[in-house]
């Protein structure tokens, strides 16, 4: 898989990259990680499996305000291509044990929002129930703490995770507040954690820190990123360490069945993408495209224009 430094190459070369990415040029490009990443294939699948996740002891518990109403958000209409494709989705989550149908005095509408890079995603208007649901005070990674841990490596990896929400059980007293209306006219209630949830990233941060606790001097994380670091160990090589390194979080994640996004991941490379910023051996450097609207801007050429 490449190692060139995102920030290097314009988005859409990017993207590009990123589609061409697969088992075939992870080999094809010799990287030392093909045959343990092969063999946890089922950390990296095509599919989610679609199963209703175990119980991992922390489930998602929405908290609300004393006094808080009912949370009803009226279903509005959708072309008949909408209601379908939502109608598709919603069958797709039922199959899987994620929804069941609900008599909740609860509903969030469903609708669909356009992706950036085309096509559409389902979004649930839990905007009430958000409101009224009492902020987690879970704490969340401090960057400069991930950019400090990773001083003295000289092999990086990036790993991507994906739809960890719905890893994730709903707290059973919990799941009539999560009820949804579609515009077919049903109700469903989710048995995992949807996104859109106030408080739904903090539960997931707090999973994956659990669960990579052990590996925290070399593979930190931040939400759904894991960054993996390494160095020599005495008679071993950066990259023997590095591959043993991730020969564990590969582990973890399947013992808890987190996955990752082949696409998307980085492996064993001297740069890595964190937090907006690049990691190598020779420090931090900031992300060229993320400061790009910065470095172009003019020079203020009077006093009044400083200020604009």
């Amino acid at each position: 898989m490449s190692s060139r430094p995102k920030s290097a190459e314009p988005k859409p070369a990017r993207e590009e990259r990123f589609a061409a990415q697969s088992w075939e040029s992870l080999k094809a490009s010799g990287n030392p990680i093909f045959e343990t990443a092969r063999e946890f294939a089922d950390v990296f699948p095509y599919k989610i499996p679609a199963e209703l996740p175990a119980d991992r002891g922390v489930r998602h518990e929405i908290d609300r305000a004393p006094g808080s109403k009912y949370c009803v958000t009226r279903q509005w209409p959708l072309p008949r291509d909408r209601v379908k494709a939502i109608d598709d989705v919603i069958e797709g989550r039922r199959q899987a044990g994620y929804v069941r149908e609900s008599i909740s005095p609860h509903s969030s509408s469903t609708f669909y929002v356009k992706k950036a890079t085309g096509g559409w995603r389902i979004v649930y208007a839990f905007n009430k129930l958000s409101d009224a649901t009492i902020p987690a005070q879970t704490p969340a990674p401090r960057k400069d703490m991930v950019l400090d841990s990773m001083s003295g490596s000289v092999i990086y990896s990036a790993i991507d995770l994906t739809d960890g929400f719905y890893q994730i059980l709903m707290r059973e007293s919990d799941i009539p507040l999560t009820a949804v209306s579609t515009p077919s006219g049903m109700l469903w209630e989710w048995l995992v954690m949807p996104q859109g949830l106030k408080n739904a990233p903090a539960t997931f941060n707090r999973i994956v820190s659990h669960v990579l606790r052990p590996l925290r001097d070399f593979a930190p994380s931040y939400f759904d990123d894991i960054f993996v670091h390494s160095r020599a160990e005495g008679d071993l090589s950066a990259v023997e360490v590095h591959v043993r390194h991730l020969r564990q979080v590969f582990q973890v994640m399947r013992e808890n069945k987190l996955y990752a996004n082949l696409k998307k991941c980085v492996f064993c490379a001297p740069e890595i993408p964190v937090l907006g910023c690049y990691v190598s051996k020779n420090g931090v450097r900031a992300d060229l495209e993320k400061i790009s609207s910065i470095c172009s801007w003019p020079a203020p050429l009077s006093f009044v224009s400083g200020w604009v």
